[in-house]
């Protein structure tokens, strides 16, 4: 379960049940997981088991294996967010002023810890649930697992990263706006958003009571639909609640964004990542282009609508009684919630119910819709600096699923240059859950993606891969400017085939320029890594018409390398047949 040597849930209990391994021996191999990667990241915890009554919780596992029970999440360690009461543990929704003891667990933790799974501990969160990023938190801010200057998503942050780190099997999170969907992205992982009331929310701090899931962060599909078959199902004690019901569908008709619909916020690897997403997707079905203006308007409705009002009920007494307590962005989203009247509620109702009968018509024509999961993602530092807009971006595809009640599940979709995760989510009519988790399968199975980047288990400095093409390749004349910067080599790579390929006129020493090209090929490339401080410096230095851009290789994997402006090619000679500058040195 480490970043490097995980096991599955599935596989854990297969372990367990077997008597090949015990739930002991998992619970200490966990703990000692824990602790390293403390070091890294603490923040990602409000509060974890001791280890003594993690220990404990084992052998009583142990025992019941030994009396012949077979349990389907056996040993199997998890993690919950701490907005979803666990037996033992306070719940503080990460807000100390509201932190509370709560008579028992919630019923989803009730239930796993029935099937033999341990609890790990509470995983910290965007304040009240509220928030994309990760970043409003008195606890600290969780960050992307790979990349530690970037958001790890939110608001369920802690849990996502604690699938991602290694440590825990599954993790629970919450979804109101995309919170169970985000973090997956970003951090290479699947997260299934249920229908509302197929996993009861008894025992949850409500964001908005009536569109409240609860969640789950896996690494693989099949993972998450373990938990779903632990997990759905009617309980009386939850008035949202209703029975399990799965209904087929056959993904043959895919719809996505209209073109000029789609907001990539200036991410042209995103943009890049989701299309390559479509294409396989569009393999054996029928891609759908789809007017989305009334999903929208529909997920307007939840921060700049009467819902807002929701989130304000939830937490109303503290608002009043010691509003200081409270997260100061979250406070300003929250709070004008306190002034919409009845009358702006009900007619924000009324034109819901209008545009989910438009919403309901489209699966008429589509079987599910395919969407990116987030246009972006962004650093630490650029949220902070812009809390409120740059959250509101990264809820641009997700924030009208729970309204028009909906069952999605965000799967893993490609990696950024920054080794930050693209996701794609597939969404779907209520109760068409386990239908969505195998047409992730496909999906996957089709996309055969690049394994994850490794994972920065020592929260250095963020480092860049360079793709070079000419004069800076190895034994070329320029190699020094990377070599006498401590460039590490990572390998020879092939461009995607949309690359042409100039031997610049007059340049000395001779250089070549790589321009994108709907007509191009594959170009033989160079990639190196450098700190960021290195690759600032080495930057500086590149010279006119050359330039350093964005450029995608062959896996569908992004880095910056060197690209050229048009000028390059004036005089030049075009050598893309020759495949690479190596090839056109060797013949001239």
């Amino acid at each position: 379960m480490t970043a490097l040597d995980r096991q599955s849930p599935a596989a854990i209990a297969a372990a367990v049940n077997s008597g090949e391994t015990n739930a002991l021996a998992v619970a200490e191999e966990t703990l000692a997981r824990l602790a390293a990667y403390d070091a890294v990241q603490p923040q990602i915890w409000i509060s974890r088991a001791a280890p003594a009554d993690m220990l404990a919780a084992a052998r009583k596992v142990d025992a019941r294996i030994a009396a012949g029970e077979r349990l389907s999440l056996a040993g199997v360690p998890f993690a919950v967010k701490d907005n979803i009461d666990v037996a033992g543990f306070e719940t503080s929704a990460a807000c100390p002023a509201y932190a509370y003891s709560p008579s028992g667990s919630a019923t989803v933790a009730g239930k796993l810890t029935e099937a033999g799974a341990l609890c790990v501990g509470k995983t910290n969160l965007d304040q009240f649930a509220t928030g994309l990023v990760g970043t409003r938190s008195p606890y600290g801010i969780p960050r992307n697992a790979y990349n530690l200057a970037y958001v790890s998503g939110g608001s369920s942050s802690g849990s996502a990263i604690a699938v991602a780190a290694g440590l825990v099997g599954f993790a629970l999170g919450t979804d109101t706006a995309g919170s169970g969907r985000v973090p997956a992205a970003f951090n290479h992982l699947v997260g299934l958003k249920p229908s509302k009331g197929r996993w009861s929310t008894r025992g949850l701090v409500p964001a908005c009571r009536t569109i409240d899931c609860i969640t789950v962060f896996t690494d693989n599909v099949s993972d998450a639909r373990l938990v779903d078959n632990v997990l759905a199902g009617f309980d009386p004690g939850d008035p949202y609640s209703k029975p399990r019901a799965d209904i087929t569908l056959r993904p043959q008709r895919i719809g996505v964004p209209r073109r000029d619909q789609r907001a990539w916020f200036g991410d042209s690897q995103s943009e890049y990542l989701y299309e390559r997403a479509i294409s396989r997707l569009g393999t054996d079905a029928e891609v759908v282009e789809l007017d989305i203006t009334p999903l929208n308007e529909a997920a307007s409705l939840l921060y700049n609508g009467p819902w807002v009002a929701e989130r304000a009920a939830a937490i109303q007494e503290l608002l009043a009684s010691n509003p200081d307590a409270i997260d100061e962005t979250v406070r300003s989203v929250v709070e004008p919630g306190l002034t919409i009247s009845a009358v702006e509620l009900f007619k924000g109702i009324y034109r819901l119910a209008e545009l989910k009968r438009h919403a309901d018509v489209l699966w008429d024509k589509i079987d599910v819709l395919a969407f990116p999961t987030t246009g972006t993602t962004y650093r630490v530092a650029e949220l902070i600096a812009a809390p409120i807009a740059l959250n509101s971006n990264l809820g641009f595809y997700t924030n009208f699923v729970n309204l028009l009640d909906m069952a999605a599940v965000a799967v893993p979709a490609g990696s950024r240059s920054n080794g930050t995760g693209f996701g794609i989510t597939l969404i779907g009519p209520a109760d068409s859950d386990q239908a969505l988790l195998a047409a992730a399968e496909t999906y996957l199975a089709a996309a055969d993606l690049p394994a994850p980047p490794v994972l920065d288990m020592e929260g250095k400095m963020e480092h860049v891969k360079l793709a070079v093409v000419g004069a800076h390749l190895k034994d070329m004349p320029l190699h020094w400017q990377l070599s006498s910067r401590n460039a590490v080599f990572i390998g020879a790579f092939e461009t995607a085939p949309t690359y042409r390929l100039y031997a610049i006129a007059d340049s000395v020493p001779p250089k070549p320029a790589l321009i994108h090209s709907d007509d191009g090929a594959a170009i033989k490339v160079e990639v190196y890594e450098l700190d960021v401080a290195a690759f600032g410096s080495f930057v500086a230095e590149v010279p006119a018409p050359l330039a350093i851009g964005t450029v995608t290789l062959a896996d569908g994997t992004s880095v910056k390398g060197f690209v050229a402006e048009p000028r390059a090619t004036a005089g030049a000679e075009d050598i893309t047949d020759l495949g690479g500058w190596r090839a056109y040195v060797k013949a001239d």
